[in-house]
């Protein structure tokens, strides 16, 4: 198989394009490193389609070494043929593969091969051949004692066994019955009697086509069987596998049709019907995950890219009952000022005043510019309580914060390393600032599957969900780039070329010999080597260094260029250079490549750092305005008009916070009086939006809410 070929037709890229990307990835370049400073070598390739080619590649790779381990296998047994080896060789995917292996493959001790052991292989081929019809008086002959074979029966039991397995290992059939399942089948789901639980009720008698079955109603009905709440069957013409089986194993004229109605019915139900079925039910779960990762990916990128409020103080406010709500003020750079804890969701009177004096007191002494209020338990209480005392405070805006996996990192490694003083509890408070603080900074501390942005994502592959999350991390924060004398391990883990050694030797030598002062001073740190400088280096920002392109992303390897440029434009230095860069055009840009001898991709990248420096991609920050007087799900009405954050985004609709302890769910179809295939394309993580409640659920605390109603 030619691999690149393939990988540039499937991706449709130039074949250039993936033969340039495989060759910088087999010699240890980083994807991120790749898309940002090797657009010359790719013809400018995005991460995302590095990332497919990195991962289709790896696949194919592994599939074509299995099918030379096949070959050889069946080639060693003295079957294989040049036809066989040809669909071998063409197969694209490892089932397939495995399809045409199973009549070779060394089986396990089964009824057929029990029986071929036993010396009942002749009368298989009797029965196969045979039109006189004298089966009995044949398989007389197999009668054994030794052999532990009764009577005729027996026998021609056996004989059966062995044709029923040559049959349930033909892959033809197999193909046959997973297209029909495919194009005319059905996914059918009952709930049990007395289920654990009751959110699977819309699956009682439910029943959809396979070909139209939605990820996210897989991955329910696959929860809801684990968890013994549902049963589900694949419904398809049984009927029409069994004549199509029977076309091409049921010999004319055969005098032995019964026999051979019972064993092709045998084949199918005990060896082909559970296999295949699993499979089909396989392929879905996978297709399901895949899209539901896609969709997690998108979620996690745009949440990790939203605003950091940058120099301002927050007072993180992490609500709560009986243990009291926990406070903590941070600094512009996140360091923790002070902590706290009231009790204003259960106090009244006096002590809720003496409350209100400790909260007022910090906002004054450390001139809060920001309160962070965690979204969980007595949020709208303590919202309440933070609102009446910001009226003394014009200056101090109160923004609602998602919890999200602040509980897996309060008790997290990284986070008694960083607070081994702090109760749980307050360093969530701490958390709950930084991430209005500076989101992308704090989120990379908790795995990207607890931060709340998917939908069952605990029922997937576990490593393919955090190889996919990894990569997003890694593509945002290098997008961002970093402060290297600031940032944290769990921050520097996901810069390109940079592992947890490394990392941790970093922070390691920052703490010796303080803040690095150029960036040719990385190479002074333990194992932080050539090949990690090349993919690292220009995603690591250094303030106040000497060489000001330090604090660029422009990487070291183009310093030289950069200075050949600035002098071309009669420029003194880098800070007078933007008003000059902002004025070439693109045939400058043409005539400064050639005689510089450079890519115009590098150069343009160049010339538009040049511009901005150190630019943040990141939007900015909105704050949704909820209606404080709603506090309970009680207190909602049909026909509202709410204001509300999308905090979360599925395949069937988006999930916003209005202010109560349970989110509301506007439905795809609900999003917008068009048609809509794709949510994201609609709304993203952190918008601000108005919606109109439609329907309410006391019991079930379900909320439902429409977008296109809000007008009406």
């Amino acid at each position: 198989m030619d691999i690149i070929a393939q990988v540039a037709n499937e991706l449709n890229i130039d074949s250039k394009q993936v033969e340039a990307t495989v060759e910088l990835l087999d010699a240890g370049s980083t994807i991120p490193f790749i898309a940002r400073y090797r657009k010359e070598t790719t013809n400018n390739l995005e991460d995302q389609i590095i990332r497919q080619v990195d991962e289709r590649v790896q696949y194919l790779r592994k599939l074509v070494s299995r099918q030379e381990t096949i070959v050889k296998s069946i080639s060693d047994q003295g079957k294989l043929t040049p036809a066989l080896e040809n669909s071998i060789m063409a197969c694209l995917s490892l089932n397939e593969l495995e399809d045409l292996y199973r009549p070779y493959k060394p089986k396990r001790k089964t009824r057929g091969t029990m029986a071929i052991q036993k010396g009942l292989k002749p009368l298989a081929e009797y029965i196969s051949h045979d039109r006189s019809g004298q089966l009995e008086s044949e398989a007389k002959k197999y009668i054994s004692v030794e052999n532990k074979i009764d009577d005729c029966s027996q026998a021609i039991q056996g004989a059966s066994d062995i044709l029923a397995e040559e049959i349930a290992d033909n892959a033809n059939y197999r193909i046959f019955i997973k297209n029909l399942i495919k194009s005319q089948g059905y996914i059918a789901t009952k709930l049990v009697t007395n289920p654990p639980r009751n959110v699977y009720n819309n699956y009682q008698d439910f029943r959809e086509p396979v070909n139209k079955a939605k990820p996210w109603r897989i991955l329910a009905i696959n929860r809801g069987v684990k968890e013994k709440c549902l049963t589900r069957e694949i419904v398809y013409n049984t009927e029409a596998v069994l004549t199509h089986i029977a076309t091409f194993e049921k010999p004319q004229k055969t005098p032995y049709g019964e026999i051979y109605d019972r064993l092709i019915a045998d084949s199918f139900n005990r060896l082909i019907k559970p296999s295949v079925e699993n499979d089909v039910l396989s392929e879905l779960f996978e297709g399901a995950e895949d899209s539901s990762i896609e969709t997690f990916k998108v979620n996690l990128k745009q949440l990790l890219m939203q605003a950091p409020l940058k120099y301002a103080t927050v007072l993180g406010f992490d609500p709560g009952y009986r243990n009291g709500c926990k406070i903590a003020v941070i600094d512009q750079k996140g360091d923790v000022l002070t902590t706290g804890k009231v009790f204003n969701a259960i106090h009244k009177g006096d002590k809720l005043k003496h409350d209100a004096d400790i909260v007022s007191n910090l906002l004054n002494d450390y001139k809060v510019k920001y309160i962070a209020l965690g979204n969980g338990t007595a949020s709208r209480e303590s919202e309440k309580f933070l609102r009446d005392i910001l009226k003394d405070f014009p200056e101090t805006n109160l923004v609602i914060v998602s919890e999200a996996g602040a509980s897996v990192y309060s008790a997290s490694k990284i986070a008694i390393d960083e607070f081994p003083d702090y109760d749980v509890a307050l360093r969530s408070a701490v958390s709950i600032a930084r991430r209005l603080l500076d989101p992308l900074s704090e989120l990379v501390k908790i795995e990207p599957e607890a931060i709340g942005v998917g939908q069952y994502q605990h029922d997937m592959n576990q490593n393919k969900l955090k190889s996919a999350l990894t990569g997003v991390v890694e593509d945002c924060v290098n997008a961002v780039g970093v402060d290297i004398n600031i940032a944290s391990f769990s921050l520097l883990t996901y810069i390109a070329g940079i592992n947890k050694t490394l990392a941790k030797n970093i922070v390691k030598y920052r703490s010796l010999h303080g803040k690095f002062t150029s960036r040719d001073e990385f190479k002074k740190v333990k194992q932080f080597g050539a090949k990690a400088f090349l993919n690292a280096a220009g995603f690591l920002r250094i303030k106040g260094s000497d060489e000001p392109l330090d604090n660029t992303v422009i990487h070291p390897e183009s310093y030289r260029l950069t200075y050949r440029l600035l002098k071309k434009m009669q420029v003194k230095n880098v800070e007078d250079a933007a008003k000059i860069c902002d004025k070439i055009d693109d045939k400058q840009i043409e005539k400064f490549a050639a005689e510089l001898e450079c890519g115009e991709l590098t150069l343009r990248d160049i010339i538009q750092e040049l511009i901005k420096p150190n630019r943040d991609p990141r939007e900015k920050m909105a704050v949704a305005k909820l209606n404080s007087a709603i506090t309970d799900i009680s207190q909602l009405k049909v026909g509202m008009i709410l204001e509300g954050t999308i905090r979360n985004i599925m395949d069937f609709g988006c999930f916003v916070d209005i202010g109560l302890h349970d989110d509301g769910l506007v439905h795809i179809s609900e999003l917008a009086n068009s048609y809509v295939k794709n949510v994201s394309d609609i709304v993203k993580i952190g918008d601000i939006v108005k919606v109109k409640v439609i329907k309410v659920d006391v019991d079930l605390k379900r909320i439902s809410l429409s977008m296109k109603r809000v007008k009406e």
